[in-house]
């Protein structure tokens, strides 16, 4: 799939012109009180940015130099990396690392796995995996609980929404899991 940053940031501006909250999985992972933060498919940087702006150690990394170029333009800042999340090894490690815009569902078939081990390897112990994404595309909550599970890592909560509404089997899934 080929991006276009700028206009994939666009429409995010759009709906914080309009009043709308743009920053819900911000708003959850500060709610961790992390110091640091890496952004996995960060896109434009949405996220990242909005943390950086509240004071954390944030890294963005994503697979799409059009997406990149927007994040270091909007953030020259911040710590971009251009790096394909399956497998993924920065040789850093983070207190949260986020997938925010369901980004398990753009990793090629049968990938799953190996997304959600790198993206755990770079969570400190004691810190968390945040994900988000749709569940009708494919991705079983239990596929994705089972990989966490093989990366080291144990459910601590699950929500319908960046917002923390409860979930009782929705179309969407947000899951925290931490690293002992």
């Amino acid at each position: 799939m080929v991006w276009n940053g700028d206009e994939y940031q666009s429409r995010f501006d759009r709906i914080a012109a309009e009043g709308g909250d743009v920053h819900g999985e911000a708003a959850l992972v500060r709610s961790f009180r992390p110091t640091t933060v890496l952004d996995a498919g960060c896109g434009t940087g949405r996220v990242a940015i909005e943390l950086a702006r509240h004071g954390i150690d944030v890294a963005g990394v994503d697979t799409d130099e059009s997406m990149l170029a927007t994040a270091r333009r909007l953030a020259p800042g911040i710590r971009w990396y251009l790096r394909d999340l399956i497998n993924l090894d920065l040789g850093l490690s983070f207190d949260v690392v986020v997938l925010a815009g369901n980004v398990p569902l753009f990793t090629p078939p049968g990938t799953e796995p190996a997304l959600v081990a790198g993206a755990a390897a770079h969570v400190r112990p004691a810190g968390r995996l945040v994900a988000g994404f749709a569940l009708d595309r494919g991705y079983a909550l239990e596929d994705y609980d089972a990989h966490c599970r093989a990366a080291g890592l144990t459910i601590e909560a699950r929500y319908a929404t960046w917002a923390r509404d409860p979930y009782s089997d929705g179309k969407y899934a947000v899951s925290v899991h931490g690293k002992p």
